[in-house]
């Protein structure tokens, strides 16, 4: 596999013709290259590293003293480099443990550590064990609860499909799942809905411990006592805070009685390390787990429940705590009510070298070229603002707070918010609104790979024509375009896309550092200058990627956008809630006759009490046709808008060019609507939201895909109703960007 990479790589990496740039006139695309080149010798790989030790000495958490230490830090450099900088603080709830106990009372008794032990070689840990916040899930309940323990795989609703079939229901019971599978929030969401009365969650080492490589510090994957914390926030209904639903958490707001607030965990919830859990697992019994519930601990997996039984207590100080965020700003110098947004996060769960330090750094160095840029003579065309935002690791408190703070500013202002994260070696990583596709790809293609001396986005091409399915190879074969992808959640994206409709990037590398360091107290800067980034050299890459997509941006003549391949996305999308609704259909006739015949019956094991498969009504034949064909005439809407783009960018009229630049700028405003989706107003968007239960993962035409998955046909037709209109007006607006060029044509 490796002489194939090899191959791909050395075939990828024939000369090409230099692309024209897209929304640029010929005239001025040289200029942009250059300045672009000469800001990237400004990015010094030793200053990122430099500037991660200096961020994580010690626990930078959501309230914590060196988090309000790193915010004033930053806001001397930004300023130091040509902006105006300043801290904006939201107050915002974030509970933090005061007791947490763990006890198995029968068949034997078992007191659980719930402590993290320090890594020898490593004296950060130490001040994070002692210092930093204890292994807990934000946004648990409080609880003190006594019951039998039941295993449940993941702990997502394909899993109580099938303990319903092997008769185990866990009403009244305690749930214990592991990681994986879907967002952490998902597990105890799931395990309330079937009336679990508590939820435990462990870091199995089949997936991140001793069954993929050493423990640190002589790897990278976790040891026996490591834990992932976590928020388990209800994410997909709202981020933000929970207190201040569709408004900032300023000082002073009106907040809700913490009763009325819908995000906040039912049940105590809480993440334990592989070394306690194995003893409440070897204390099943019951039903053998399927083969693929069974983890890398060396012990018989059974489902329970009992005659392990627990009692779980906890308690938590429910405080408001300050959320610095920074905000730098350079003002544009032609067009300075279009802002271009870039954005990563600063606070840690405990030291954070990785997550979210390692994205931060490029930021910085990002900006700092462009701030030395302005300095030169070469000012940005639109504003640019720069945010390093706090309290992300609860639930997306700080972006969420500021963007609801400032909604109206934004809706006007907004051209486009591009966000990062965590970052570390491998491959370039973009997703997002498909309208940046091409400036994606073009960025992609000027940036090169530290290992390999190829562009990023060859690299990249070479790996998914290696690793990628026939489809995908035959797909790069025919064209070089990488396809970028859809966003659900889990980042500072959530608020400007999926709440106010800003078009919106997320950028980062990986994919070659793997470890079990994720929100844990071993995510530290040794750890990543050992592990993460050798030499800090994807960081470098982040900030050149970066540097490249918010100049473009920031300096087009026509902000540059293409919507061919919005239409082309929209397109597979609808293709493929088509099929879903047909596989449902056939899925439930197959159930149906199954059921009449008797099959399930002679299936169940003579063992157990049957389960009678619920009758259901044949699902209806839905009405694609709204659909279909308002995807057809975004297709030739998206042509002829794209074509305007091309005309007004090359002809220099900038009237015409700042009456497109706010054409574009409302696009993907029209993607929203005010009532939001079903059961959850916040989310907005019709083309890209996060699952109710997949938490991070995306669900691209959300309404209509959810409503299918549910068996709830007739929100299904309304849906796809709803996102009909939705591309119509979209598609509208498109229309209005090819007249604008033809009506200024002598």
């Amino acid at each position: 596999m490796k002489r194939l990479l090899a191959l791909a790589l050395t075939v990828a990496a024939a000369p090409t013709a230099a692309q024209e740039l897209i929304g640029f006139h010929p005239d001025r695309a040289a200029d942009q290259r250059a300045i672009e080149t000469r800001a990237d010798g400004w990015i010094v790989a030793e200053d990122l590293i430099s500037w991660n030790r200096t961020m994580t000495p010690r626990p930078h958490h959501a309230g914590a003293p060196q988090t309000e230490a790193n915010a004033r830090w930053m806001v001397e450099r930004f300023r130091e480099w040509g902006f105006e900088a300043e801290i904006e603080t939201f107050h915002v709830l974030f509970p933090t443990p005061r007791l947490r106990k763990l006890t198995l009372l029968e068949p034997t008794r078992f007191e659980a550590s719930l402590v993290e032990e320090p890594a020898a070689g490593d004296a950060t840990t130490e001040i994070a064990v002692a210092e930093g916040l204890p292994p807990f899930n934000a946004f648990s309940a409080d609880g003190d609860v006594t019951a039998e323990l039941v295993y449940v795989n993941r702990g997502v609703p394909a899993d109580y499909e099938v303990l319903k079939r092997l008769g185990i229901d866990v009403a009244g019971k305690i749930v214990i799942a592991r990681y994986g599978g879907s967002w952490r929030g998902i597990k105890p969401k799931v395990a309330f809905e079937h009336g679990a009365v508590g939820c435990l969650i462990f870091n199995d080492p089949g997936d991140d411990g001793y069954s993929e490589g050493a423990a640190y510090p002589e790897g990278s994957f976790k040891h026996a006592s490591a834990v992932q914390r976590g928020s388990v926030l209800d994410l997909p209904v709202r981020p933000g805070d929970p207190l201040t639903p569709m408004r900032g958490a300023v000082e002073g707001a009106e907040r809700l009685d913490r009763g009325e607030a819908e995000t906040l965990m039912r049940i105590p919830v809480l993440p334990i390390a592989w070394r306690d859990a194995q003893p409440l697992l070897e204390a099943l019994a019951g039903e053998v787990a399927p083969e693929d519930w069974r983890g890398g601990l060396p012990i018989t997996y059974r489902i329970g429940p009992g005659p392990a039984r627990v009692r779980l207590q906890l308690e938590f100080d429910w405080d408001l705590v300050p959320a610095h965020n920074v905000i730098a700003r350079l003002t544009g110098s032609d067009r300075p009510d279009q802002w271009i947004l870039r954005g990563n996060h600063h606070d840690a769960w405990v030291i954070g070298g990785r997550d979210p330090i390692s994205g931060l750094v490029g930021l910085l160095a990002e900006a700092r070229a462009v701030g030395w840029l302005a300095r030169e003579g070469h000012p940005p065309r639109r504003t640019i603002v720069y945010a390093a935002w706090d309290a992300e690791e609860p639930g997306l408190l700080g972006s969420t707070e500021w963007a609801e703070h400032h909604a109206g500013a934004l809706r006007e202002h907004a051209a486009a918010y591009i966000n990062s994260d965590s970052n570390s070696r491998g491959f370039l990583r973009a997703g997002g609104s498909h309208a940046l596709e091409t400036l994606v790809n073009q960025v992609a293609g000027e940036v090169e790979d530290p290992q390999t001396g190829v562009s990023v986005g060859e690299r990249l091409r070479a790996s998914r024509k290696v690793h990628g399915s026939s489809a995908v190879y035959e797909r790069l074969q025919a064209s070089d375009r990488l396809r970028i992808s859809a966003l659900g959640s889990g980042s500072d994206y959530s608020p400007f896309l999926q709440h106010l409709g800003v078009s919106s990037l997320n950028v980062s590398y990986g994919g070659e550092s793997s470890g079990g360091e994720y929100h844990t107290a071993f995510d530290t800067f040794d750890f990543y200058r050992r592990f993460v980034d050798p030499g800090a050299v994807y960081g470098a890459a982040l900030a050149r990627t970066g540097l490249r997509l918010v100049l473009r941006l920031a300096n087009a003549d026509v902000l540059p956008f293409e919507f061919g391949a919005t239409a082309a996305t929209v397109g597979r999308y609808v293709d493929e809630v088509v099929e879903l609704a047909a596989n449902e259909r056939s899925r439930l006739e197959r159930e149906a006759e199954l059921a009449q015949s008797g099959a399930f019956r002679l299936a169940a094991d003579p063992t157990r009490p049957f389960v009678e498969p619920e009758a259901q009504e044949p699902a209806p034949y839905l009405n694609f046709a709204p659909l279909k064909n308002a995807h057809d005439r975004l297709a030739r809407a998206a042509r002829a808008a794209d074509q305007s783009l091309v005309a007004a960018a090359g002809g220099g009229d900038e009237a015409v060019q700042v009456q497109l630049d706010e054409l574009i700028v409302g696009s993907e405003r029209l993607l929203t609507r005010d009532h939001g989706l079903p059961g959850r107003p916040w989310f907005r968007h019709h083309l890209y939201s996060p699952g109710l239960y997949t938490g991070y993962g995306v669900k691209t035409l959300p309404g209509v895909r959810e409503a299918i998955e549910q068996g709830d046909w007739e929100q299904a037709q309304t849906q796809i109703d709803i996102a009909a209109q939705v591309l119509d007006e979209y598609a509208e607006q498109l229309k209005r960007m090819a007249r604008a060029t033809v009506s200024r044509e002598p």
